[in-house]
């Protein structure tokens, strides 16, 4: 039996240890082709190995002669199980990767019914329903899928984060909690606790949670970044500003963090170093709303009207945050009072 053979037997079992054993030595023959490294893309995703899954996509539908071999294979492999749950689920994926994503639905919706023991195709159906914008059904498809498997961490990541994005804090935190009892070592699974518990104003917890990420992970600027601003919501704002500091150490072009450095600065009177930062900030981002505004304040400082105005008439033109686009105003409506007097 030819590697390719091995696979589909595997496949439309749903022995996807198999599959991933068959399916790396078909990769690594002569004969392979984009259908092999398409089945590892796919067990990747199955396995919630995204940045994998993507990298075997490069190998399999990047080109269009490509996503014809693959087209011609999932055609096949449908014509032989056109009754098997999971070779439907394999030719959902294709559709979804290869610019068909609402036909992909139809697919995924023919998996569960001919496999409803399966949690997958109601994880990438979700995944549909929220390129839809579909919010409940986002939320009822992953539900499904964590009823299927309670063990499958990607999809409460994803409940948790759907939860979340709706307002629903109450319901994501479980979500969160349940994923670190499964996985203490899983990063995402801290720092979305963390977040959650931040939005609820549990900054001590917050920040815990945090820290545990950053020991898992110590060198990922966003979670650096995010601590900072818990801290900076508390009020400690040396060590928010330390924080930030270190998400510029890993990213230096995270103008975000140079901006937020450039405003703790500014507070502490330290205006060129404030300077610095928001010209850092702005190289990385011209369109820096605050960095900008951040510029015409240091101006205004350093007794320059003219060039402190134009960069707060650009802050203004800039800012799409209505609260920070009021406090601009109000800070001009100040200072032109200042000017007068």
């Amino acid at each position: 039996m030819s590697d390719g053979a091995k696979v589909e037997d595997a496949i439309t079992q749903g022995n996807w240890e198999q599959a991933w054993d068959v399916a790396t030595q078909w990769s690594q023959s002569e004969s392979a082709g984009p259908p092999a490294f398409f089945v590892l893309n796919v067990l990747h995703l199955l396995r919630g190995e995204f940045a994998l899954a993507w990298k075997m996509h490069a190998k399999s539908l990047h080109e269009e002669e490509d996503i014809q071999q693959v087209r011609a294979w999932v055609d096949g492999l449908l014509e032989k199980y056109p009754r098997e749950g999971y070779v439907h689920l394999f030719l959902g994926l294709f559709l979804a990767q290869s610019g068909q994503s609402e036909k992909s639905l139809e697919s995924y919706q023919e998996a569960s019914r001919l496999r409803p023991e399966s949690p997958f195709p109601y994880f990438f159906q979700a995944q549909i329903y929220q390129w839809m914008r579909k919010t409940d059904q986002v939320i009822k498809a992953y539900r499904q899928a964590v009823k299927l498997d309670p063990n499958y961490i990607a999809a409460r990541l994803n409940l948790g984060v759907a939860y979340q994005e709706h307002g629903q804090l109450e319901m994501a935190i479980p979500q969160y909690r349940e994923i670190i009892k499964l996985r203490p070592d899983e990063t995402l699974g801290h720092s979305n606790l963390a977040c959650a518990l931040a939005e609820q104003g549990k900054i001590d917890a917050a920040i815990k949670e945090y820290k545990t990420a950053l020991e898992l992970n110590s060198e990922d600027a966003e979670l650096h970044f995010a601590l900072a601003g818990v801290y900076e919501q508390k009020g400690r704002m040396d060590m928010a500003l330390r924080e930030y500091q270190e998400t510029l150490r890993i990213n230096k072009e995270f103008a975000p963090a140079a901006t937020a450095v450039g405003w703790i600065l500014m507070e502490k009177g330290r205006v060129d170093e404030a300077l610095d930062n928001f010209s850092t900030a702005l190289k990385s981002n011209p369109d820096d709303a605050q960095a900008t505004f951040g510029v015409g304040r240091v101006y205004d400082r350093k007794g320059k009207p003219d060039l402190a105005g134009d960069h707060f008439q650009r802050a203004l033109q800039l800012e799409k945050d209505p609260t920070k686009k009021t406090a601009i105003l109000n800070f001009i409506d100040k200072i032109v009072g200042g000017y007068h007097d």
